[in-house]
């Protein structure tokens, strides 16, 4: 059952320059006739503004109020549409009043503007703007109405995301079941995606895509690098390098061999053998001829030593002793001045006299005490007196005799030291006489050594063992020769060695550079064979929206008699790309379909809309003396028709009555 609002009657006054106008539609069908500029559009301006606060192309910022000649505004003027709408069997009438409000303030003669006013009304009654939005969306709601009420709302005021949203809304969508049940290619697609939902995986697809890609296009670089960083093994054969090599490392090995013999000749060992019982032989003759007087010198230089050793420790024992001294007559002093100190303290308190005075009243009656009472009381206080003093001097006393006693034993101490200094002082003298004479004996007998330099027998052992030196230097000068010279050989050999091995290791370079191309090369074929399966993959997922956009645009066309919708738009690369594009007979609404075939395709929409909403509002029809055959409509329609004869506004509806702008 469809909810009808028709328009009985909308009247405007002083409204965007139309001082009064009623139309009068008596509920049906009217065509408002009348030049351009004169006010056609602006009985939809009205209309739309009375509802929502907005002209008929949604804008709420719009100029209300009535202009001269010179485009100022006139003040004072009160902005009023009321419209009168019959809602099923319901009639109500809403009232809109937009005025200036002038304020005169105290102790001024004119009154200044301070803004506007907009009063609202119900049935005459005036409410709240509250109430009055409140009434407006029960009748109908805004969004709703402005699909219901201009043919070309739908198409050139909502976003096309908006008019998918409503035609999806309406006409209902299509369930991934029911496009796959419709194509048998696209069974295997639920298990492609794995639960994951056609957009996400054609996200992943094309990121995937795009990995691969940039993979691919740098493996032919990596291969090319590979191929020039490969050594030239033309002209070379691997075994036979090896057999150079092999064949160059016996000869190294028998070269160094060679080397040892020489370098471990046997007339050198011999020679040097030779040499060392020569250097024992001199060590013989040596000791044969100082024996008896080295030992003497060696028993005498002990002896000395030991007395040296005499000699320093009675020097330690006396600087110790001395120390000692130093120490004791330092606490000596101490211990003097402590004693002087207590006997001058012993004279100080054994001076002291007793003094007492007490109080001869009793503290708390504060009367006198009695005479006995006073003199008990002085003579305990004497007594304390002596005892504490005799105390005080038995201590001193005690102090000063233990400081003067350790005083005299330090002193005695002092002077049992001095006499052992003494002592020791004499024996160092003696003990330094007894190495004088040592070291004069230890002279004597160093000087009585024999002088081996001078035997004939050793000067002629020396000589023989200078002979062999020089021999054996000779040999050696020949063997460094002949070492040298193998040595030479030996490098040379190594030489060609390195340089075949390095002509070898080519082939290594050559095989890992290979393996490293047929690593890249099955990598490639690897990637392009996941390409070709994400191919596949995104073709289905392709073929999923084909698919669906024809079981979407042939459920959505079904509801409409003229308008065609293009949901879904084929890109270059064979994608699609989702679009709302409104056609009639092929002809995109926004590129090329003529203004009447846009009116009827508008009219269409908005019957499927009132159908789908349950509503049918006023059409207000623009430009519609473009269509000759404009279609049927459920709800009311009120054309707007150029008329160039028609300086003013003028009605026409079913019994052709008329109405003209004052």
């Amino acid at each position: 059952m469809l909810k009808q609002i028709n328009l009985l009657r909308l009247t405007l006054r002083n409204f965007k320059g139309i001082r009064e106008f009623i139309l009068d539609t008596e509920g049906g069908n009217a065509d408002v006739y009348g030049d351009n500029a004169v006010g056609k559009t602006t009985l939809f301006d009205a209309f739309t503004w009375l509802l929502f606060d907005k002209d008929s192309q949604n804008k709420k910022d719009f100029q209300i109020k009535t202009l001269d000649a010179s485009g100022k505004v006139l003040h004072g003027l009160e902005h009023e549409v009321e419209g009168v709408l019959l809602v099923g069997d319901r009639r109500i009438t809403l009232r809109k009043v937009f005025a200036e409000k002038w304020t005169k303030k105290r102790g001024s003669a004119t009154a200044e503007f301070t803004g506007h006013t907009t009063d609202y009304f119900i049935d005459g009654v005036p409410v709240k703007q509250r109430e009055y939005k409140d009434k407006v969306d029960e009748i109908v709601k805004e969004d709703v109405f402005k699909l219901l009420t201009s043919p070309t709302f739908f198409n050139e005021h909502l976003h096309w995301q908006e008019r998918r949203r409503i035609l999806l809304e309406v006409c209902g969508d299509v369930s991934d079941d029911e496009v796959i049940a419709a194509n048998q290619a696209l069974t295997k697609l639920p298990a492609i995606l794995n639960g994951r939902s056609l957009e996400d995986h054609r996200k992943v697809i094309a990121a995937r895509r795009a990995e691969i890609n940039k993979e691919l296009d740098k493996i032919p670089v990596r291969i090319d690098e590979v191929q020039r960083s490969m050594p030239d093994t033309n002209g070379l054969d691997e075994a036979a390098l090896q057999r150079e090599i092999d064949a160059l490392k016996e000869q190294i090995d028998s070269k160094e061999a060679e080397l040892f013999r020489v370098r471990s000749g046997g007339e050198i060992v011999v020679k040097e053998k030779r040499l060392r019982e020569i250097e024992g032989e001199l060590l013989e003759i040596k000791n044969r001829l100082q024996a008896g007087t080295l030992e003497k010198v060696v028993a005498k230089r002990q002896e000395v030593s030991a007395l040296k050793g005499d000699y320093d420790e009675l020097v330690r024992q006396v600087k110790d002793k001395s120390r000692t001294i130093e120490r004791n007559k330092q606490w000596i002093a101490e211990r003097q001045a402590e004693a002087d100190r207590l006997r001058q303290q012993w004279h100080q308190v054994n001076d002291e006299t007793f003094e007492h005075h007490h109080d001869t009243n009793c503290p708390t009656c504060g009367q006198a005490l009695p005479e006995e009472q006073i003199q008990a009381a002085h003579q305990k206080a004497r007594a304390d007196f002596n005892r504490r003093k005799a105390e005080r001097l038995e201590q001193i006393t005690a102090k000063g005799k233990a400081a003067a006693a350790e005083a005299k034993r330090l002193e005695q101490e002092t002077a049992d030291l001095a006499r052992e200094i003494e002592s020791l002082e004499l024996q160092l003298v003696a003990k330094e006489n007894e190495i004088r004479a040592a070291e004069a004996e230890l002279n004597a007998l160093q000087v009585g050594i024999k002088d081996v330099d001078s035997d004939p027998q050793y000067i002629a052992k020396k000589q023989e063992a200078a002979v062999v030196q020089q021999e054996i230097d000779q040999l050696r000068a020949s063997v460094q020769e002949a070492a040298a010279k193998v040595r030479e050989e030996i490098a040379g050999l190594k030489a060609q060695v390195e340089t075949l091995e390095q002509e070898k290791a080519k082939f290594a370079q050559v095989r890992a550079a290979e393996k490293r191309i047929a690593e890249l090369s099955a990598r490639e074929k690897e990637l392009a064979a996941e390409f070709e399966r994400l191919e596949q993959e995104l073709f289905l997922t392709e073929e999923f929206i084909r698919t669906k956009v024809n079981l979407l645009e042939e459920k959505i066309n079904s509801k409409f008699r003229y308008a065609r919708f293009k949901l879904f738009e084929q890109q270059i690369n064979g994608g699609l790309v989702e679009v709302c594009e409104t056609t009639f007979n092929g002809v995109p609404y926004s590129g090329g379909l003529n203004n009447a075939a846009r009116i009827n395709v508008g009219l269409d929409i908005i019957n499927t809309l009132s159908e789908y909403y349950g509503i049918t509002a006023p059409i207000f029809i623009d430009n519609a003396e473009a269509v000759t055959r404009m279609i049927e409509t459920t709800g009311q329609q009120i054309r707007l028709i150029v008329s160039e004869k028609d300086k003013q506004l003028r009605v026409e509806t079913a019994k052709q009555t008329m109405r003209e702008a004052v």
